[in-house]
């Protein structure tokens, strides 16, 4: 099927067979008959030289346990420029590093304003790359090749407008292939709430209640003020287009979008995305 799609290909457009691809846009790849192997090694190491940060310490995770960061009016204030190029060149960099995504998608809430607090945390986030420099996405051959997801949120978690994060993962055999962190546009009353927001691309997902209202035609009091967009998700699920599998919270893959874990919590989740060195897929 790929040979005749790119016979049909040079047909329409004046194009060459160059062979499998090995780097385009700061994103390498290594293959072999049995597994292809992403990263942007090249790219990291870049963006640790232009910052001065490539003698720097590393760590286990890339996010400090615990942390909350907020807008801090009364904050140091540090150079707006020199935060808006690293927060950028670690939005690229998320292409192949998706245990990075969610404290990136909350740095780059502040590239404003940035304040000292929101710098260091930015800084945590290379010196945790210095340390996984090697880290890509494995795919195996011969993995189960359904596409399957995960859906998850937090609920209310940005203290400066109570908004939920919605975050999810699509897995395509070993690797995700497809993972978000993005804050809602609406703010939830409720963690089923949150949880059924941001459940509309969902297939495995770690609240029951959750799931009964995605299910469930009946609309409750409490979320009926849930905007209508979302309740297509029942229609979906009815048709058997998709279908909404609970799964225990310590397998839910999504909560490395959502908050920062405990280092052996968040290794064995960045395992399940398939984020490893070529040298220790398994």
């Amino acid at each position: 099927m790929f040979e005749k799609f790119k016979e049909s290909m040079m047909v329409e457009f004046d194009m060459s067979d160059l062979g499998l691809m090995h780097y385009f846009l700061g994103i390498e790849m290594k293959h072999s008959t049995t597994e292809i192997f992403i990263s942007q090694k090249k790219y990291e190491q870049e963006i640790l030289n232009s910052f001065q940060m490539k003698n720097c310490n590393f760590v286990s995770t890339p996010m400090e346990m615990g942390l909350k960061l907020v807008k801090e009016p009364d904050g140091r204030k540090v150079d707006n420029t020199l935060y808006k190029q690293i927060v950028r060149s670690l939005m690229y960099l998320t292409t192949t590093r998706p245990d990075i995504m969610h404290v990136v998608s909350l740095i780059s809430r502040y590239m404003e304003h940035p304040k000292e607090i929101h710098l260091l945390a930015t800084k945590r986030i290379l010196r945790y790359l210095q340390g996984t420099i090697n880290f890509g996405i494995f795919y195996k051959k011969g993995e189960k090749s359904e596409l399957f997801g995960f859906s998850d949120s937090d609920f209310a978690g940005d203290p400066d407008d109570r908004k939920s994060t919605s975050e999810f993962v699509f897995m395509l055999g070993s690797g995700a292939v497809s993972w978000s962190s993005k804050k809602q546009q609406i703010v939830t009353l409720s963690t089923t709430e949150a949880e059924f927001v941001a459940g509309a691309t969902t297939i495995y997902c770690d609240s029951n209640s959750a799931i009964k209202l995605s299910k469930n035609p009946v609309l409750y009091g409490r979320s009926k003020h849930i905007d209508v967009k979302f309740h297509c998700l029942r229609d979906l699920t009815k048709d058997g287009v998709i279908d909404i599998v609970y799964c225990r919270s310590e397998e839910q893959v999504a909560d490395l979008f959502t908050k920062p874990l405990k280092m052996a919590s968040f290794v064995k989740l960045r395992k399940l995305l398939g984020v490893c060195t070529l040298e220790d897929p398994d």
